[in-house]
């Protein structure tokens, strides 16, 4: 075989093999190596008219299948194929379907969510796919976005850190690795930076903006070898992401040194005629597509004729075709492709939400809890629940047993896609907060619905949106509660009962003035299939929540923005009406115990070139429970050339302790991690006085500060 088809000698370096095949495409198989099209249904047709070399929404037989038609072609270049399982496999029936993005960066716990997407790497390769679009690394800024809940929150640093684990957790050890998939680092970038919050507006970002909290992300991820990039929908200073040559060749290629596959966002090519009207026609849309550094088109088939039409007509010249072809035949070369194309495996499908992988989800929703307020009920915390205020509970509200809002977007149900298994996970392997009250409801204890809240002795109010209310296209106007919530929190309130108010939302909403004095918030995001039992397991005390927000809670929409690390030197310190501070903060997060900090110490406070901040700290567990808290350092750097953010996030750790126990832990930083970007756009450190602050939220109060030098 390979001496007809000489690329298939697996002995050959990978550019060779590269070489040696684009040598014998014609123009129309370059063209159609380019193209990502959604495979529903008619892979087959996709295969035979474009040559298509990427395929979307298709997964198990039809997986199969695509994969035997694309071998059968005059090449038999084996197709690669991939879908959003952004936090779970989000289209096959029963899989497991995790605590979304947000919810999971509320666990501050990295070796977590490599295992998240370990597992979810295996139940995708088990179905035929190799590439996940995930993680996302946008910053979360305007909360009424409908894709805040797909973001880690607020924090380029933590971005960084948790999409690295996730990115590591997808692609394994190696790009052989048969349970591994590419992931891919997406939006890139400023797609999060909104007008209104409306969805792949305009993004109104400088470069140095850009370079000074949206790219470091993406940096990392470059540098560190995820494969795969993703752009965004949005326009940045008149230029369509997908357009933009500065972004995509000269500082994702050139600067950082990315030899992966770059692909569009749906349609992106074809909207740079149709909507944002930079282009023409589709050949001169797609020879600024790939002149502008993309090499994989999704969702747009007229670049299939516009491609070849573009190197006819000169605007594009083959050159320029063949260098993106290479990157995504190298890819495949690199996945193995061409020796195991990557068929369905029935062992591994038989694993798929297996007992292994329900525990990964259970431990994840249960750390992805974050106990928001827990004040004193006949001078004791509500929570956890005990008897002495009565054993009868009313669960109310609309998500009390929602399974599609607990799951939240990008799982079956949502919208994106229906799928040939079945048009939502079975209910059979979901946990509602209803089923999970039930299940653990203690003996003597009673759980009573709505028609007789009246006579309970405690109310659960289980509030927050809805799959209407999440996801593309979705931003809302408002942060308020919808839907007839206001009112029932307002009746629930009236009965002066005491309240638990539990929180399944995608994002930051605004709670109504009435619940202000409501005793218990427990904030769960959208926590997944097991989050409903976790939720069940923290009311009666069956774990202690260790949850802390990496997205702030503003008081009022008007207030926003209310992330924590804004830049310094505004005129005035709060509105006429309203204060600037947030209802809860980043990093804010309470548990069943308490932590008692020490003074901080620093091995040096006059630190030079190539040196590392060496920042110790006592830390005592002075309540009755074992428990574990985040500790986190910010960094101030008092005096800079430029405008900059009061404080940064620059390490944490996670900390376990006995009840009663201590730890002296020791965070540290290279001084490099001190840099600022300069009014030039330069990332650079600059000499002088930087306040390290060490505590457990962003809150200055929650803070322990120390000061040193830099020289």
């Amino acid at each position: 075989m390979s001496g007809t088809k000489p690329w298939l000698d697996a002995s050959l370096p990978v550019e060779r093999r590269v070489e040696l095949l684009i040598s014998r495409m014609t123009l129309s198989e370059k063209a159609g190596q380019l193209l990502m099209l959604d495979g529903q249904e008619v892979y087959a047709d996709l295969i035979r008219e474009y040559d298509v070399g990427a395929l979307l929404h298709i997964n198990g037989r039809d997986a199969d299948a695509a994969i035997e038609a694309a071998l059968a072609t005059r090449l038999g270049i084996p197709i690669l194929l991939a879908d959003d399982a952004i936090h779970g496999h989000s289209f096959w029936a029963g899989a497991a379907i995790f605590p979304t993005q947000l919810a999971l960066a509320c666990s501050w716990d990295t070796e977590l969510l490599r295992e998240v997407a370990r597992v979810t790497a295996r139940e995708m390769r088990a179905t035929g796919l190799k590439w996940n679009f995930s993680p996302v690394l946008c910053l979360a800024r305007d909360l009424r976005w409908g894709r805040v809940g797909e973001t880690f929150g607020e924090d380029p640093f933590l971005i960084g850190e948790l999409g690295l684990a996730m990115i590591k957790g997808y692609q394994g050890e190696s790009m052989e690795d048969p349970r591994a998939v590419m992931a891919t680092a997406k939006h890139y970038a400023g797609y999060s930076e909104t007008l209104g919050g409306r969805d792949a507006s305009e993004a109104d970002l400088s470069r140095r903006k850009l370079a000074s909290w949206f790219l470091p992300p993406f940096e990392r991820a470059a540098r560190e070898g995820c494969r795969a990039f993703m752009t965004g929908y949005q326009s940045i200073d008149g230029l369509p992401s997908t357009a933009n040559r500065w972004l995509l060749r000269e500082v994702l290629k050139d600067e950082w040194g990315f030899d992966g596959i770059l692909v569009t966002d749906w349609n992106n090519v074809g909207t740079l005629v149709t909507d944002q009207k930079v282009c023409a026609d589709y050949a001169d849309a797609a020879a600024l597509a790939l002149k502008s550094g993309n090499d994989l088109i999704m969702a747009t088939p007229e670049f299939f004729q516009g491609c070849q039409e573009a190197v006819r007509r000169g605007l594009l010249a083959e050159a320029e075709l063949d260098e993106a072809v290479a990157r995504v035949l190298r890819a495949k070369f690199r996945l193995g492709l061409f020796e195991d194309p990557g068929r369905c495996d029935s062992a591994e499908m038989a694993r798929i939400n297996c007992e292994e992988h329900r525990e990964v989800n259970l431990r994840a929703a249960r750390e992805s809890l974050v106990l928001l307020r827990n004040e004193a009920v006949d001078g004791k915390a509500l929570l956890p629940l005990d008897p002495s205020l009565g054993r009868t509970i009313a669960l109310l509200g609309p998500n009390a047993d929602n399974p599609l809002a607990q799951l939240g977007d990008w799982s079956l149900g949502a919208g994106q896609m229906v799928g040939s298994n079945g048009s939502s996970h079975p209910r059979s392997t979901i946990t509602t907060v209803s089923d999970g009250l039930r299940e653990l409801l203690p003996v003597g204890w009673r759980l009573v619905g709505g028609d007789e809240a009246e006579r309970a002795d405690l109310i659960a109010l289980a509030l927050g949106d809805d799959i209407g209310l999440i996801g593309e296209t979705k931003s809302t106007a408002t942060l308020e509660l919808q839907n007839g919530q206001v009112e029932l929190a307002l009746r629930a309130m009236s009965w002066g009962k005491p309240v638990i108010v539990i929180l399944i939302n995608s994002k930051p909403l605004v709670l109504p003035a009435c619940l202000a004095t409501a005793p218990a918030v427990v904030e769960a995001f959208n926590p997944g299939m097991e989050g409903g039992r976790a939720i069940a397991e923290l009311l009666f005390g069956l774990i202690n929540p260790s949850g802390k927000l990496t997205v702030s809670f503003p008081a009022h929409v008007g207030q926003q923005p209310v992330y924590y690390n804004q830049v310094r030197g505004q005129h005035g310190a709060r509105y006429a009406d309203l204060t600037q501070e947030p209802t809860f903060a980043f990093g804010f997060g309470l548990s069943y115990t308490r932590f008692s900090l020490g003074v901080p110490r620093l091995l040096s406070a006059r630190l030079g070139k190539g040196e590392r901040l060496e920042l110790r700290i006592e830390i005592v567990n002075v309540g009755g429970r074992d428990g574990v808290e985040v500790l986190q350092l910010y960094i101030e750097d008092l005096v800079t050339s430029a405008t900059w953010a009061v404080r940064e996030l620059k390490a944490f750790r996670r900390i376990a302790l006995a009840a009663g126990a201590r730890a002296d832990v020791c965070l540290e930083l290279p001084i490099s991690d001190l840099s600022i970007v300069d009014a030039a756009g330069r990332r650079v450190v600059e000499s002088g006085r930087f306040r390290a602050w060490v505590g457990t939220s962003s809150r200055q109060e929650d803070l322990r500060p120390i000061e040193f030098e830099v020289t």
